[in-house]
Parts: structure tokens; sequence; C-alpha cells
């Protein structure tokens, strides 16, 4: 190439690596750079806060499977992103975290919005860059790219801000493909084994299917297997829910058809899942996971296999080309299989428990009223919901709820916080899904306290015109929190009462549309307006306190009080 300067390199690497778009807020420490976005075709979406911006960087991925990519002044506006990368990072998203800084040569001064930006990200990323050099801006640059793509999560790319001057003579790198690893031919075989062994076999579709876009493979095997498939938690576009061989979603709040299911199991095929420990917890008085069955796990990063759970045969490998590789060796071989001989009892099953678990939801806090029973809403809305729809939800109490009656025909279409279980999560993420999939509507679910952490995000809806469905469920409370005074401190409740304003006025004073249900029977048709308008729209649900069980009763014990003038908070 001829003579560049390092910004030039900066945007051609971008251009070189797919870039359309970037999440951010303005800063002088990157401009000279972010004067060539419009011309090299990257729109700049400019956020109301960083952690917002991390966040759509987030959503964006997840949505596309491509890199995500947010910026930000040096200093407070890099620290401002270390929530998001979190969440990021625990979720297997791959974004490139650009962080311009103090300048190199004013280094260790205390000068303005100076701070050391590599250590804040350092256990919450893939690999970190440093550019030291002007030369290898756009080598170190393009690495972020592949490894956060290969990797699958969050890498850093760290500028001082005096480094986008001057002049550089340097070869733009290509991008780096690499394809799925199916895994070791032996273990394959070995699974083929266990797969023929088994009488009940249950398979489980974890995110990695989504991200190796493997669900299409996932349904020939289970087809071929007439194997029932549990989506795992907070996974539940991992199989599509037409599908008669799919019972839901296990974890918190999930399906009970899923669950019992799953605990009749003598072989569990956990394909592109670590099996986190909070996935899979007891939930409704199921301990479902099955003691006696074995497992075969396939996971394409090796140190998850047999983490939490212990493995009978574990595979490194790519979770679409590994399910791939033993349907074939399953049909070569013609292998006969133990299970075929009860197939018809485990459809059987297989229909009664979701009947079951569909009845029951039927009836379960179905109440008329207003406001409306939580469980009421949810199921309202899921009747409303559009089938192409993207959904992010938030952490809380309602919002996991949720769980129960997420349900999607296709991947890349759920998107929660994961088990890093920040606030203020959905609602910028679903920001970033509609920028990715912009003929797609996006649906945020977020609680009345996480709102509050995310409600400043309309501005960026209205400014950049990203029309986003947000759904606040106002009950009054930090309802996940309160479940636990209620449990485990008599009552008392302390910091977990909210007085809320009108959400949905707020959102009309910023230029947004706001529309207040309390009725059961307004609550589809104001979804479907929502999600068919071509403005932000934000959806306050008027709920009642009623609360879902704590996520988990292990988490807390009964308090004990020593010293005298304590022990009346002792009492139940």
């Amino acid at each position: 190439m001829p003579k560049i300067t390092p910004s030039e390199a900066i945007v051609e690497t971008l251009v070189k690596q797919g870039v359309t778009h970037a999440f951010g807020i303005v800063g002088s420490a990157f401009m000279d750079s972010l004067d060539l976005f419009d011309t090299a075709g990257i729109r700049f979406i400019s956020v109301a806060h960083e952690q917002g911006a991390a966040h759509m960087a987030d959503g964006f991925s997840r949505a596309s499977n491509k890199v995500g990519l947010c910026i930000a002044q040096n200093g407070p506006g890099i620290t401002n992103f270390v929530t998001g990368v979190a969440a990021a990072y625990w979720a297997h998203s791959p974004i490139v975290v650009f962080t311009p800084e103090t300048g190199s040569n004013t280094q260790g001064l205390g000068g303005f919005q100076e701070t050391e930006q590599l250590p804040f990200f350092e256990k919450i990323t893939k690999y970190q860059a440093h550019v030291g050099n002007q030369q290898r801006v756009a080598e170190l640059l393009s690495r972020c790219f592949d490894y956060a793509r290969l990797e699958r999560g969050p890498t850093q790319f760290n500028i001082p801000r005096d480094m986008f001057y001057g002049t550089i003579d340097i070869t733009l790198p290509e991008p780096m493909r690499l394809e799925g690893a199916s895994g070791n031919p032996a273990a394959l075989d070995e699974a083929v084994k266990l797969i023929a062994q088994a009488q009940f076999p249950v398979i489980l579709s974890g995110g990695g299917v989504v991200m190796s876009q493997g669900v299409e493979e996932v349904i020939q095997l289970a087809e071929h297997l007439q194997a029932p498939v549990v989506n795992t938690y907070l996974h539940n576009d991992s199989y599509p829910c037409s599908h008669p061989l799919w019972t839901g979603p296990i974890g918190y709040q999930g399906s009970k058809a899923a669950m019992k299911i799953l605990a009749q199991a003598d072989l569990v095929i956990a394909l592109g899942t670590r099996l986190g420990p909070f996935g899979t917890l007891p939930q409704h008085s199921i301990d479902y996971w099955p003691k006696n069955a074995k497992l075969l796990q396939v996971d394409r990063n090796p140190r998850m296999l047999g983490l939490v759970k212990k493995t009978d045969l574990g595979i490194c490998a790519d979770a679409k080309t590994a399910t791939q590789d033993i349907l074939h060796r399953l049909k070569a071989a013609n292998t006969p299989l133990n299970a075929q001989a009860n197939k018809e009892q485990r459809l059987a099953e297989i229909a009664k428990q979701k009947k079951d678990w569909e009845d029951e939801l039927n009836t379960w806090g179905q109440q008329d009223g207003s406001p409306v029973a939580p469980r009421r809403i949810l199921r309202e809305l899921e009747r409303a919901m559009p089938k192409d729809a993207m959904v992010t939800t938030d952490i809380g109490n309602i919002c996991s709820v949720a769980n129960s009656y997420l349900r999607f025909e296709q991947p890349q279409s759920f998107f929660a916080a994961m088990s890093f279980g920040n606030c203020g999560y959905a609602f910028p993420t679903a920001i970033g899904a509609k920028v990715a999939c912009p003929s797609r509507p996006a649906v945020a679910y977020v609680g009345d306290g996480a709102w509050g952490m995310s409600l400043q995000e309309t501005l960026t809806c209205v400014r950049e015109n990203i029309p986003v469905t947000a759904v606040v469920f106002n009950n009054g409370q930090w309802g996940a929190e309160k479940k636990n005074q209620i449990d485990f401190y008599a009552d008392r409740f302390i910091g977990t009462n909210l007085t809320n304003p009108s959400f949905a006025k707020i959102a009309q004073a910023m230029g947004a549309e706001g529309i207040v249900v309390d009725k059961p029977q307004d609550i589809g048709d104001a979804l479907t307006k929502a999600t068919k308008s071509d403005q932000c729209t934000i959806i306050e649900c008027m709920a009642t306190q009623e609360l879902g069980d704590p996520f988990r009763r292990d988490a807390l014990k009964k308090p004990q009080r020593l010293l005298d003038k304590y022990k009346h908070t002792n009492v139940d």
C-alpha cells in the first residue's frame, strides 16, 4: 500500500473485517479515525451511556453472528464499558472493545481522564492488544477481530491517543477464517457406541449450537434417534418450539416438561454447552438432573468439558460439525439403536409431559384483574409475539419467570443477560440486535428497577431512528431481592420498594411512543401495535407484586443474631 496515516490504517482494517456499525460516545481521543467512518461506510451510533454501547455491540454480535464494535473516550468513557464487556464475556459474544488511551508522552503523570485501561478488562477478554508502535496498528486491530471471532468473546484494542497521527508504511492483514473442527475420530466413534446403547437418550441443545449455526443438524440427529430435545438455560432459541421432539428449557423458571423428561434419561447428549451450575439447579421442586445417566458433552472449549458435570465422554469440537459427524457415522454404519425398541413409549411420554405443562401454564396465575398478574402478562405477550421477533431479557423476577413463556422458531432470537446477570442489559442489547437485523422486531423485557439503568437509551432510539419495543414490568419493587427478604428476613423490606413515575410519559417526553396497559385484554394489542411501529415504543405493564420462586434457596440462610440489640430481627 502507499504510505497512509494510522487513522486510515485503522479504518481500512475495520472495513476489511466487515465492520458496518460502531456503538459509542464521541470523544476527542479517537476523533481523527471517527472523521473517516462515514466515507468508509461505517455508521457510528451515538449512545446515551457507554455501558449501553457495549451491550449494543453484544446484541449486534449475537443477532448477526458477526463481531460487534464499541468505542469511547479515554478514561471514564472506557471504564463505563466494563459491565457490558463482562456480560458479553459470559455470553460468549465476539465484540472488539476499542479503547483510546491518554497520550503516550504523558502517561503516569496523572493527567486529565487518565487511567490504566488494560487491567480493567484483563479477566473479561480473550485477548488484549496495546499499540506501542504505530506500524502495528493494523496488525493488532486485525488480530483483535480474528481472536474475538475464533474464541467467541470480547477482545480489547488499546491505543494511546497520539498514535492516530503521522505516516506509516504497512500491508493490511487479511481476516483469519477457520472452519469448525468435528473432534477426534476415536472419540466420535465412542460417541456412536454410547448413543447406540442408550434406551432413553436426551439431547441438550446449548448456545454453542446457535453460535455454530447448527440447529438444523441437531434436528436431524434428534429425528434419527427419536430423542427429546431440551434447551439449555437461557438458550430457548436453540431448537424450534413447534418441533414435536422439543420439550422446552431447563434452569430457573424453565419447563417442567423438559425437566421431567431429562430426569428419565440414561444418556444426556450435551451439545454446545458448558452445563453451567446455575442452569442445572433444581427448579419447581424437581431435582431433574439424572443421577445415573451417562454424559456425552461436546464443546469447542476444552476447559468446559467435565468442569461442572462429570462426563463419560468429552469431545472438544464445534457443535455443528461434531453433530454432523456423529449422525454420519450412525447412518454409515447402520448402527442398531436400543432406543428404537421403546420409541413409541418415549414419544408418548414427551407428548404427555408437554400437554401437562401447557395445561398448567394455561391456569397458573392467569386470573383477570388490574393491575395484572405477572404470569398473565407473560402469557399474553407470548400469544402476541411475532414469530420472527428477537427478545432480550433483563435480570429480575418477572423477566426470569418469562423463561417459562419464551418460545422461538429460529435461532439468534433470544438474548438474555446470561450468568453475569447484570441489570440494564436487555434494552440496549435489543437496540444492537435491531441494528443488526432491521427487518425483525426487537423486544426487550425489563423490570422497573432495571429500567432505571437503561431508560436513557430511549434517547438513542429516537435520535438514531431505531424502532425497538421495551416492555417494562411496573410492580414497584426490586422483586428478586424482595423475595429473599420475604423468605429469609421476615418481610423487613429495606431498599426493595420503589416509587415510580409514569414510564410511558417519560418515553413520550423523550420523543418515543409510550403505552400504559393495566388490563390483560390490552396487552396483546399493545405489543402488536408496538412491533409494527416505525418508532421506539415503551409499553408500561402495570403488574401485581406477586413473586416467583427465588433464584437460589441455597444462596441464603435464616439469619442468626448474637448481639442482644439485633436479636429481634431474627423473628419470622
